[in-house]
C-alpha cells in the first residue's frame, strides 16, 4: 500500500515539472513573438524604429586635371610631295640624236648653259649638232636625255628648278574645300627631321575639282632655312582652318552626356568638412573638339579642378578621394 502511494507521488511531481517547464517554453514564444509583432507593427505604422548607427557614405577615387586658359586649332590633317615652286623643261631646237650630255642631275646651271648636243644629220647630209640650253638659272632635277638616243623637239632634255622656293602639292576632299582659303597658315612635318615643325601658307587653289577623285588641288610654300627640305620629300600638313586664343579646354575624356545634358565633374571643398572633397556637376557648352583636346564656351572657368577619371559613377555633391592630379592635359 505505502509502495502505490509513493509512486503516485512520484508521478505527481514529474507531471507537476513537465508542466512547468511547458508553460516556461509557452512564455517564451510568447513573449518573443510578440516583440516581433510589435516590431513588425512598427515598420507598418510607420513608427520611429529604434537609432542605429547611420552608414558612412561612398568615397569615390578619381583623377584630375585643371581646366586650362589657351589657345586651339583646328585643322585638316593632309599629305603630299615636295616639289620646287618653279619648274621649267628644256628642249632641243632639232630633232636629232644625242651625241652629248653637259650636265647632271643636281647639276647647277645658270641660264643659257649647254644641256645637250643634238646632232640632226640624215644618212648623205651632214649637219652642225644643236645646243640645248637652260632656259632659267637653277638645279637639275631630271635628266631624261642619254647619250645616243634619238629626240625630237617636244621631247625634254631635262628638268630644271628654278630658284630656291619650294612647294607641296595637295588633294583636299570635296567636303572641306569651304574651310580653305588663299594664305591659310599650315604647319609642316617631315620624318627627315623629326621633332622639327615648318612654317607655310597656302599659295594657290584650282578653280576646279577633279570628277574622278573628288578632290581639289592646293599649292602651299615652305619655308626653308638652312636648306633643310629638298624637292622630293613626303610631308605631313596641317592646314589651320580656325584658330582661338584664350579659351578654356579640357581634355575631352572629362565630358560625361547623360539625358540630352553635357557636363563635367570639378573637385569642391565640402561645406559641411572643409577636409574632404566632394564632386560637383556643371553643366558645360563644348566647342572645338580636336586631337582629344576639348573647348568648353561657356560652364567653367580655366583652374578649376576638373574629374577625368573615375566620373563615370559620380552624382552631384558625392564624396571624392583624390589619387592623382595630372597637371595641364590640355595645353597642347
Amino acid at each position: 500500500m505505502k509502495t502505490s502511494v509513493k509512486k503516485r507521488q512520484a508521478k505527481t511531481r514529474r507531471f507537476r515539472g513537465g508542466t512547468a517547464l511547458l508553460a516556461g517554453v509557452c512564455v517564451f514564444f510568447l513573449f518573443s513573438g510578440c516583440e516581433q509583432i510589435k516590431a513588425a507593427y512598427g515598420r507598418l505604422s510607420g513608427a520611429p524604429a529604434e537609432a542605429g548607427p547611420e552608414p558612412e557614405a561612398p568615397v569615390f577615387a578619381v583623377n584630375t586635371t585643371p581646366a586650362v586658359q589657351g589657345q586651339i586649332r583646328d585643322y585638316i590633317a593632309l599629305s603630299g610631295n615636295i616639289v620646287a615652286g618653279s619648274t621649267v623643261d628644256a628642249y632641243s631646237d632639232v630633232a636629232g640624236k644625242v651625241t652629248q650630255v653637259y650636265v647632271a642631275v643636281g647639276s647647277r646651271v645658270n641660264r643659257g648653259d649647254s644641256i645637250a648636243a643634238v646632232d640632226p644629220s640624215k644618212p648623205g647630209m651632214n649637219y652642225v649638232p644643236g645646243i640645248a640650253r637652260a632656259p632659267i638659272s637653277g638645279i637639275v632635277t631630271s635628266l631624261p636625255a642619254q647619250v645616243g638616243m634619238t629626240i625630237s623637239q617636244s621631247v625634254p632634255l631635262a628638268r630644271i628648278a628654278g630658284g630656291s622656293a619650294l612647294e607641296i602639292e595637295l588633294y583636299v576632299a570635296e567636303r572641306f574645300i569651304s574651310k580653305i582659303a588663299l594664305h591659310q597658315p599650315c604647319e609642316i612635318t617631315l620624318d627627315a627631321w623629326p621633332g622639327e615643325v615648318f612654317r607655310g601658307s597656302v599659295t594657290e587653289i584650282a578653280p576646279t575639282v577633279d570628277p574622278a577623285s573628288r578632290t581639289m588641288e592646293v599649292k602651299v610654300n615652305v619655308e626653308n632655312p638652312g636648306a633643310k627640305l629638298k624637292a622630293g620629300m613626303f610631308a605631313k600638313v596641317r592646314l589651320i582652318t580656325e584658330e582661338k586664343e584664350n579659351i578654356v579646354k579640357i581634355p575631352s575624356s572629362a565630358m560625361i552626356q547623360r539625358f540630352g545634358e553635357l557636363y563635367v565633374f570639378v573637385v569642391e571643398a565640402d561645406s559641411a568638412n572643409s577636409k574632404d572633397s566632394i564632386a560637383r556637376r556643371k553643366i558645360i557648352t563644348p566647342g572645338i573638339l580636336i586631337d582629344n583636346i576639348l573647348e568648353v564656351q561657356a560652364g567653367l572657368g580655366p583652374g578649376e579642378e576638373v574629374i577625368v577619371r573615375g566620373q563615370s559613377l559620380l552624382e552631384d555633391g558625392a564624396r571624392v578621394n583624390v589619387i592623382e592630379r595630372v597637371q595641364s592635359l590640355a595645353v597642347n
